[in-house]
């Protein structure tokens, strides 16, 4: 057993997303724990009820017991309200292969219809690159030419079978990156950038999640699906972009969207989920009530907060009403300022 396999087989709150969905879960976001203790909050980014933490350990030890399509189906079915669009279209087609097949497993369910999967997901990718090169239009021909030559790779990669799997999302954009643009094309090729962003995902295609997972074990795609609903502590501004690790600089998000989002700016995510606002207000006033409910103690503050951060990062997209909350600003303050002062006579 190799040396990874080893430390998770031992499933904690702590670890799961970092080593089954490679998102940091301590550390770093450390600062967001009070956020991870709440219960019965809306994904401000998918609008979908996020499973809280305290249901990881019960999910696993179920989750052992599943050895039939039929199981993993009936255990995915207490979950079925909190999945995402892209796991709920895998669960509809488990729970009409589990009807059939009720003792297979669900892996020789996504291998009998990869092949079609995957030319569709093959079109999906086509899409997106069609989508960047037409913006290369807008940068000087020498820069055109050295995306246009990693695009067309791609496509080559793309068509170079119907079997194979087809190329690296991670290692196109990271070729992307590579290329140092001109001073005034740098917002052209940010922009080129953010679109090819938009690529096929398990996160955000069916196509793409059958075709990964249809390699995978019936244990390790269940888990899948349960996880991309799991909460995750989201930079609203990227590390990467300096963003603070402060909880005025976090959300408490669904796995699969923060991971989704990626470096995303906020603007284009928005692009890419309309309703990202209005999911927002639905976050905002969650986080309310459980602020009135005693749940965020020593954070009163976080929604005057998180409304001027989110403003700022989608150029005015979002404008979260406070109209629910019983503390003004400055009483948000005082109640800080108490409960500070409560727990350092406490220590």
């Amino acid at each position: 057993m190799s040396k990874k396999k080893r430390i998770i087989s031992h499933i904690t709150p702590q670890n799961y997303l970092k080593y089954y969905y490679d998102i940091p879960y301590e550390g770093k976001t450390s600062a967001g724990k009070p956020l991870r203790k709440l219960k019965d909050i809306t994904c401000p980014y998918r609008g979908i009820k996020i499973i809280p933490t305290e249901n990881i350990k019960g999910f696993e030890k179920n989750l052992a017991k599943c050895k039939t399509a039929k199981d993993g189906v009936e255990l995915l079915e207490h979950y079925k309200e909190n999945m995402l669009p892209a796991e709920k279209a895998i669960y509809a087609i488990f729970k009409d292969f589990a009807q059939i097949n009720p003792n297979d497993n669900l892996q020789n369910c996504l291998q009998m219809i990869k092949s079609n999967c995957l030319t569709r997901l093959k079109l999906e990718e086509m899409e997106v690159l069609d989508d960047v090169d037409r913006l290369t239009k807008k940068l000087s021909p020498q820069s055109a030419l050295k995306i246009r030559s990693k695009t067309t790779k791609c496509r080559q990669i793309i068509l170079s079978s119907s079997t194979h799997d087809t190329f690296k999302r991670k290692t196109f954009l990271k070729s992307l990156e590579e290329i140092i643009p001109k001073e005034n094309e740098r917002e052209i090729l940010n922009e080129i950038r953010n679109k090819a962003l938009f690529l096929p995902t398990s996160e955000s295609s069916r196509n793409a999640f059958i075709v990964k997972y249809s390699k995978r074990s019936q244990t390790e795609i269940i888990r899948r699906i349960f996880i991309a609903s799991t909460g995750s502590i989201e930079h609203v501004t990227p590390a990467s972009e300096g963003g603070l690790n402060t909880i005025g600089n976090f959300l408490l998000t669904t796995a699969s969207g923060n991971r989704y989002r990626e470096n995303m700016p906020l603007v284009e995510y928005i692009k890419r989920h309309p309703k990202i606002p209005v999911y927002m207000q639905m976050y905002i006033d969650d986080i309310i009530r459980e602020i009135h409910n005693g749940n965020l103690q020593g954070n009163e503050t976080y929604p005057y907060k998180i409304k001027k951060k989110l403003y700022e990062e989608s150029q005015g997209r979002i404008m979260l009403s406070l109209g629910l909350y019983k503390y003004s600003e400055e009483e948000a303050a005082q109640a800080v300022e108490s409960y500070e002062h409560r727990w350092e006579n406490y220590k």
